[in-house]
């Protein structure tokens, strides 16, 4: 069992990432620095004084309202907070001391961001699936992580593939029909999962945003924010990834025995 001080402390740096990643979720869309300026108040502007930008804690004292004009705050905001503290905590939790748990930690960071940014803007910014990528291959460095080259074919079957399938998709609708940070985003997933992980992260999230968002795409016109369940079918995959095939093996395989002995 991992040593609940590690994961008290992974939850800790997961709540400062969280609060930074509120940063970028606001800033990224508009194209704004998420260095400067300071964080300000959504309603008014204010400049939010250092005491208030506590992580959950300050949105809790001042019950989710702005200490200058009372202007409501988003629960968006603690909620992001807590989601990663939760991921870095159960990543520490999960895999202990090693390498799986700074890489999990910093790919479903990137994820939820991606995730958020899609579902409100359709865009995902260059800076996450882009900088999301060169984490990944930097991380396959380390020992016990994703091999490099494992890491650099993911990455090229990521982008290679749903390349290919977007230019597919706009001859024959005569439209685009993925967006160019979809493509980046998936180099970015292999980077982390390899070709393997690459390849379950595609299903899965075709699948999900079939059954989940198709029908909301059929009846309001609507594009489904794709990097969004492709941020879901990342997730799967790097947590049980390997069980999904070694089932998907067994059931391949058991079938033509199981027909010969009908």
């Amino acid at each position: 069992m991992a040593d609940p001080a590690i994961v008290g402390g992974a939850a800790l740096l997961g709540l400062a990432a969280g609060s930074f990643l509120n940063v970028c979720i606001t800033r990224m869309p508009a194209e704004h620095s998420v260095v400067r300026p300071r964080s300000r108040c959504p309603p008014c502007g204010a400049a939010i004084r250092w005491f208030d930008n506590v992580p959950v804690l300050s949105w809790l004292l001042l019950r989710g309202r702005c200490r200058d004009c009372g202007g409501r705050i988003s629960y968006r905001y603690p909620a992001i907070e807590l989601a990663a503290a939760v991921i870095w905590g159960g990543m520490a939790w999960r895999y202990g001391a090693s390498v799986a748990a700074p890489t999990g930690a910093v790919l479903f960071t990137l994820l939820l961001a991606i995730a958020v940014i899609d579902a409100r803007h359709y865009i995902i910014p260059d800076a996450l699936s882009v900088g999301g990528c060169a984490a990944g291959l930097a991380l396959s460095a380390l020992p016990g992580s994703t091999p490099p080259g494992a890491a650099i074919a993911g990455a090229a079957l990521g982008f290679g593939l749903l390349y290919v399938v977007g230019w597919l998709g706009e001859k024959a609708l005569r439209k685009p029909a993925l967006g160019g940070g979809d493509v980046k985003m998936m180099a970015m997933v292999g980077a982390f999962l390899g070709p393997g992980g690459t390849l379950l992260t595609i299903f899965l999230g075709a699948l999900a945003g079939a059954l989940v968002y198709g029908p909301v795409s059929l009846r309001t016109g609507k594009p489904v924010p794709f990097g969004t369940f492709l941020a879901l079918g990342a997730a799967v995959s790097f947590l049980f990834g390997d069980t999904l095939f070694d089932w998907y093996l067994r059931a391949a395989t058991a079938g033509p025995v199981a027909s010969t002995l009908q």
